[in-house]
């Protein structure tokens, strides 16, 4: 299940679909029509206009489109035992299965690694996301248990993450305190917005050469697009980056990614209670450019 807070009143279809853009809104009517979303814990109609501060949560359920099903995809696994497993994602998978990636996905091969995952819908054992291009830590539950408290840990805040990225240009070392929001045009995009959500990132630049850095970012805060945005907004995006960043020294380069690896990540463990430390070792593209600026 998942939940999240209302900003502004509008129809929970209309809420739903700006919250998860990858979704259309007739696969929200259908969840709606099954029960899957309630307003405080109530089931709701399609037409309703939820209140600010009511909270929103839903299961996604399978259609016809989308089956789940166990994949034999490898994984480089970090970290395993009985109650979670931590994997270095490469860059190019997709976390869970949605429309236009209905397998092949991060989830899919779970499947077919772990005998039992939470029963909880399209995202069995997920607690957190990176983007498709985005390569490095991931964090899977494989109990009710340990889910509920990594969801927990995420939303206190401490889990505590850090990424490397290649920048165009150099940002120095500062922190931005920038709030992000969807952007009122182009819904899968997010941006800078005064009204959004609040969200922090403590930017180093570790080091330069010419018009490139290699910088490493810590957010405080887990918002979409989070780090991304907030190096553009710095004038610094990523390199490689199609959506914050630029089309046309992308292509000269030649690269095809946006270079940002969830690199290392510290949290206590979910139901042991130890230090779990991961440390995710950069794939072959970052790692080209951080020999050629360091």
């Amino acid at each position: 299940m998942e939940s999240f807070i209302v900003e502004k009143p509008q129809r929970v279809d209309k809420l739903l679909s700006d919250h998860y853009p990858d979704r259309s809104r007739s696969y929200f009517h259908f969840l709606i029509e099954q029960g899957a979303v309630t307003v405080n814990g109530k089931k709701v109609k399609k037409r309703e206009i939820p209140k600010v501060g009511d909270e929103i949560s839903l299961h996604f359920l399978p259609t016809s489109e989308i089956e789940l099903i166990a994949q034999d995809i490898p994984l480089e696994i970090l970290f395993e035992d009985s109650h979670i497993i931590c994997v270095n994602k490469a860059a190019g998978m997709v976390v869970h299965p949605a429309p236009g990636h209905p397998d092949g996905t991060f989830v899919n091969a779970l499947l077919h690694h772990c005998h039992s995952l939470p029963p909880q819908d399209l995202r069995p054992g997920i607690v957190h996301r990176l983007d498709r291009e985005t390569s490095g830590v991931l964090i899977a539950a494989k109990t009710l248990e340990a889910h509920q408290k990594l969801i927990e840990a995420f939303s206190a805040r401490t889990m505590h993450k850090e990424y490397l990225a290649i920048t165009i240009g150099n940002p120095g070392n500062r922190s931005v305190d920038a709030p992000i929001g969807r952007h009122p045009v182009r819904r899968k995009e997010m941006t800078i917005l005064g009204r959004g959500r609040n969200a922090l990132t403590h930017i180093e630049t570790l080091a330069t050469e010419g018009d490139f850095s290699l910088v490493r970012a810590k957010p405080v805060t887990g918002r979409t697009h989070q780090i991304r945005l907030h190096l553009r907004h710095l004038k610094t995006p990523v390199l490689g980056d199609r959506i914050y960043g630029s089309l046309k020294l992308n292509r000269k380069l030649g690269v095809t990614r946006h270079l940002l690896h969830a690199h290392r990540m510290r949290f206590t463990h979910p139901i042991l209670g130890q230090e779990v430390k991961l440390i995710a070792p950069p794939p072959e593209d970052l790692h080209r450019w951080m020999e050629k600026i360091c």
